[in-house]
């Protein structure tokens, strides 16, 4: 069979009122259109939603606008109408891999606005959960980060060591995602008996276990063709977006709250900071390794402070919390970065305003000038290297 070898026919389309020619096609001599395409949003029963729109020269990326919302479930709105022992659960769930340390900090800014001093030995269990919590959130990116680039088993390490630190956190609490332990004044209530040994246990094991996910992925030479030198975020743009967390520390920003601006017994520790300064796929990744281990002996320290102190967990509130009128500010060290609590109060039940200032929403704006060059093999792998939950952006 004989085929054609003239050209394609030139195309009309119509603008306004003018009528344009354009050539489409591939080859020689023939221009080509840009194409835009949609990544995402995926079915709504997806475990999060985010949509990318690109535009492609070819397979090269030439503008990407990262679009929000899909998920929006109005929480800000909703504390509105939640007295302030509610509006811990509604808390925890934006990011559902950091639920402890999102309701840590809701009770925070309340506790400052009405003046409570948390009794300390519940402040060195908040920081043992916190940090235990750290390392759950972590060990999931851990593991998914490489599964999302075509690497199977890191997986199942990863999740090997999240089941030993989940029964930890699942007998103290009750719950293996919500935990919902915080409360105003304190916590829930005691921890159980032999609890402490039982997370020293789980810890060691953790942290003798950790090399095997280590050699596993950190270095394999397909992992690393991935990943160096793909999605370079500079200091200087992580700075100007308001990332923060290890995606702003692998480019070089020095900044943790936990270490700069201390909040419960932070200051006590030496809390070392994980930096690296290539700022690529790579060093995120890296900084998410390191940073297990950093938080593992940090809770080994929080479980001695516990041992070595004693009286309550909590202090009596009255039947109904209302915090005086007033306003407050309180942030924390998520585990992707840094979340803040703006609290306004008129002196009733429920708070008039509570603003949320989530890690996932700020770094996730960066896409739009780490995306653009790449080419759309890449786009998977710098998209999972921002440790983004898409409930921490929609709230």
């Amino acid at each position: 069979m004989a085929y054609p070898t003239t050209p394609p026919p030139a195309q009309k389309r119509t603008e306004g009122s003018a009528v344009q020619e354009m050539t489409v096609g591939t080859g020689a001599g023939l221009d080509t259109a840009d194409m835009v395409l949609n990544i995402g949003p995926q079915h709504p029963s997806t475990h999060g939603v985010l949509r990318l729109k690109l535009t492609l020269d070819g397979e090269r990326v030439v503008a990407c606008e990262p679009i929000v919302g899909y998920m929006h479930r109005g929480a800000e709105k909703l504390f509105e109408v939640r007295d302030y022992r509610q509006i811990i659960m509604l808390a925890n769930r934006h990011d559902w891999l950091s639920a402890f340390s999102n309701e840590l900090g809701v009770v925070l800014a309340v506790e400052r606005l009405m003046g409570i001093e948390v009794p300390e030995r519940a402040v060195w269990l908040r920081m043992a959960l916190a940090e235990l919590n750290r390392v759950l959130n972590h060990l999931m990116f851990l593991g998914s980060y490489p599964l999302e680039i075509g690497a199977i088993t890191p997986m199942f390490y990863a999740f090997r060591e999240r089941e030993t630190l989940q029964a930890v956190m699942e007998e103290v609490s009750g719950g293996r995602i919500h935990y919902m332990f915080n409360r105003v004044g304190g916590l829930k209530e005691e921890v159980p008996a032999g609890w402490t040994k039982r997370a020293r246990q789980a810890v060691a094991a953790v942290r003798r276990r950790m090399p095997d996910l280590d050699n596993i992925i950190h270095k394999n030479d397909i992992f690393l063709a991935r990943t160096v030198g793909v999605g370079v975020l500079t200091a200087a743009e992580a700075a100007a977006y308001g990332a923060s967390g290890p995606v702003a520390r692998a480019s070089g920003l020095d900044f943790d709250v936990r270490r700069d601006e201390p909040y419960l017994f932070y200051d006590q520790l030496d809390v070392p900071v994980v930096t690296r300064t290539a700022g690529d796929c790579h060093a995120r990744f890296e900084v998410l390794l390191e940073q297990v281990f950093v938080s593992l002996d940090l809770i080994d320290q929080c479980l001695d402070r516990v041992d070595r102190t004693g009286g309550p967990v909590n202090v009596r509130l009255p039947k109904v919390v209302k915090a005086p009128e007033g306003h407050t500010y309180a942030w924390t060290e998520n585990p992707l970065g840094v979340n803040g609590y703006y609290l306004v109060s008129r002196g009733e039940k429920t708070p008039w305003r509570l603003k949320l200032r989530t890690a996932s929403y700020a770094n996730v704006q960066a896409l739009a000038t780490l995306i653009p060059g790449c080419l759309v093999p890449d786009l998977i792998a710098i998209l999972g290297s921002m440790f983004f939950v898409v409930g921490d952006i929609d709230k």
